[in-house]
């Protein structure tokens, strides 16, 4: 999926690929649909069976998502996935979200992706550098703090 911006998407949000599909301009292979969420098949897939779920409400990032959709998302995504997993045999897959371009979201609307991960050929191939925690104690409570503030 293309699209790529400057990342700078905070605030209004302009018409995207995916908010064309749901209005029904743009056609897709639906997976699942209800009043919060569609599922559809990716139009570039990693794997076969890779699933886009995204919620109907228009939302760049996650944190802009509402409680409603975001509910909405959790319930659908497990089924989703087991679905994905019986159609595409793989007991292994991958559940992709990206905010921001910097974060490599291509299309500027809350999507999740689920990736059937067949072999060590298909599906997702990530690299992993994985840092250390200075300061787990300190960043913890800046955490904790911050979602007490923000609730």
């Amino acid at each position: 999926m293309s699209g790529h911006g400057d990342g700078d998407t905070h605030g209004c949000m302009a018409e995207t690929l995916f908010s064309k599909i749901i209005a029904g301009e743009i056609p897709c292979h639906k997976v699942y649909e209800d009043e919060h969420v569609l599922a559809f098949l990716d139009i570039g897939p990693l794997s076969v069976g890779h699933t886009l779920v995204i919620p109907k409400e228009p939302a760049v990032t996650l944190d802009e998502l509402s409680d409603e959709a975001s509910a909405a998302i959790g319930r659908v995504l497990p089924r989703i996935c087991r679905a994905v997993k019986k159609v595409s045999g793989c007991e292994a897959y991958n559940l992709l979200q990206n905010n921001g371009a910097r974060a490599h979201q291509a299309v500027f609307h809350v999507h999740f992706h689920v990736i059937p991960k067949p072999n060590a050929d298909e599906g997702l191939a990530i690299e992993w550098p994985a840092g250390k925690v200075d300061d787990g104690a300190a960043l913890a409570e800046k955490l904790r703090a911050a979602i007490a503030q923000l609730t």
